[in-house]
């Protein structure tokens, strides 16, 4: 556990980014961590930008609102020409490998490139690409218990979408698997 990470997490509305700080937000409810969860959007909504905030933190969180981050994860270009800059040195930035024309110019970063889009096409549910992103993320930045993560889903996903917990769940591994072989081979 991380004393406290302060994460971004930017897209387009409809890829799940929303959805993706709820869950983690609500991961570190049910392991009694403090929390908090901002996010932003256009008007547009779908379609349009979106992003959130998560604070996970051992300690009171006095502000929400924050503009360095310890990790972003990144969805789509414009989100990474906007947040790049933002992560800390010696940070970590994950993003979505085919969303992405022009990765980061960072070398003071830890970067993943996650087949997020590929692998959730290939479970035939491309709306989990957001829990193979989390899944990433928390495979490398493990801020709130695995375990916990299903109980936020519950939270999260209306209930006639209950039935999609397990699938989220295999996306959550898939996401894990993909950090971990990449992990494997990185120098981070």
């Amino acid at each position: 556990m991380y004393k406290t990470e302060e994460i971004i997490i930017a897209g387009f509305g409809g890829q799940g980014v929303l959805s993706m700080g709820q869950v983690l937000s609500y991961s570190a409810m049910f392991d009694n961590i403090e929390t908090s969860w901002m996010p932003s959007y256009g008007p547009e909504m779908r379609g349009g930008t979106a992003n959130c905030i998560v604070i996970i933190s051992e300690k009171r969180i006095s502000s929400p609102i924050i503009t360095k981050f310890d990790s972003a994860i990144v969805l789509n270009q414009p989100s990474m020409d906007k947040f790049e800059k933002a992560v800390k040195p010696g940070g970590f930035l994950f993003y979505e490998e085919s969303t992405i024309l022009q990765p980061t110019w960072r070398d003071d970063i830890s970067v993943l490139k996650i087949p997020a889009i590929k692998t959730a096409d290939a479970m035939n549910k491309k709306q989990v690409a957001n829990m193979v992103m989390l899944g990433a993320f928390l495979e490398v930045r493990p801020v709130v218990n695995y375990e916990s993560v299903k109980k936020a889903l519950a939270k999260v996903l209306p209930e006639r979408h209950h039935h999609l917990i397990p699938l989220n769940m295999q996306a959550l591994d898939k996401g894990r698997e993909l950090a971990a072989e990449q992990l494997k081979h990185a120098v981070l």
